[in-house]
């Protein structure tokens, strides 16, 4: 059976609408925001220090906001029972992760992306370096996406799912942030893009199938 592009299209507006509902995007921004400022206040004014470590530290304040959303990406969904209402419209649920994955990338990294911008100025970051950074996210963040949808799912109807989705995303995103932070170079992008992939190529299926399990 077919999938229509309208269907798909309707699927990925309804995902990000939900996304900044109720301020969703202002509050990852403001949560990224605010962590990145709290390293200055950490570390000291030494420029030379904060410029050295502002790429490590982005991509650290990066990681913590994307777990803000996570309990809401999936859960609500299969309370509501969604996902056996859908399959009369002949998706798969792989294909529907995937769409979610899709819908939470464009509802989360364009607007962490311009908040980046701030924050490179607040670690003194030269233009070569802000570019840098902004490469590396534009590579990471569909992986970073990918990882908060199959979180939101595995930790899905359980009890304190905010605290499991920390243990679960964060050792799973450290890859990203390894390369991210030493995107520096052609081959530190190149690892970053290739993890980034292998997750969005894999979250879809392991969404789906702790989905099944909960259903179950």
């Amino acid at each position: 059976m077919s999938v229509a592009p309208t269907l798909i299209a309707t699927l990925i507006a309804r995902d990000v609408r939900r996304g900044y509902a109720g301020g969703g995007a202002g509050l990852v921004c403001g949560f990224f925001l605010l962590a990145v400022v709290l390293f200055p206040f950490a570390i000291g004014p030494d420029r030379a220090v904060l410029a050295r470590v502002g790429a490590g530290a982005i991509w650290v304040a990066a990681l913590l906001a994307a777990l803000l959303p996570v309990d809401r990406l999936v859960a609500p969904d299969v309370e509501s029972g969604w996902f056996d209402q859908i399959r009369v419209h002949g998706l798969s649920l792989p294909l529907v992760m995937a769409l979610r994955i899709v819908a939470h990338w464009i509802a989360f990294a364009p607007p962490l992306m311009l908040a980046a911008l701030v924050a490179g100025g607040l670690f003194g970051l030269d233009g070569a370096a802000v570019r840098r950074v902004e490469a590396g996210l534009l590579l990471g963040t569909p992986g970073l996406a990918a990882l908060a949808v199959a979180t939101g799912a595995l930790t899905a109807g359980l009890r304190g799912a905010g605290g499991l989705a920390g243990l679960l995303l964060l050792p799973l995103a450290l890859p990203l942030l390894i390369f991210g932070a030493g995107s520096g170079d052609m081959g530190a992008l190149k690892l970053l893009a290739s993890v980034s992939l292998l997750l969005v190529a894999g979250a879809p299926w392991i969404a789906a199938a702790a989905i099944r399990s909960v259903r179950d």
